[in-house]
């Protein structure tokens, strides 16, 4: 048996996508957290090279 594969009309509601709530839009601009989100990528990438030279 197969689900019953059903066609989403364009320009319904269900066809976008949702709007960012404010606070994910405020957390996109802060530069405070660009700046610890970009600190801890940088550390991870720091531990895999560390790892793969070891």
């Amino acid at each position: 048996m197969t689900a019953k594969i059903t066609n989403r009309e364009p320009y319904q509601q269900a066809y976008y996508p949702p709007a960012p709530t404010p606070f994910t839009r405020y957390m996109r601009k802060s530069l405070p957290w660009q700046f610890v989100r970009f600190l801890v990528i940088n550390l991870k990438i720091l531990r895999l090279m560390t790892k793969s030279h070891a």
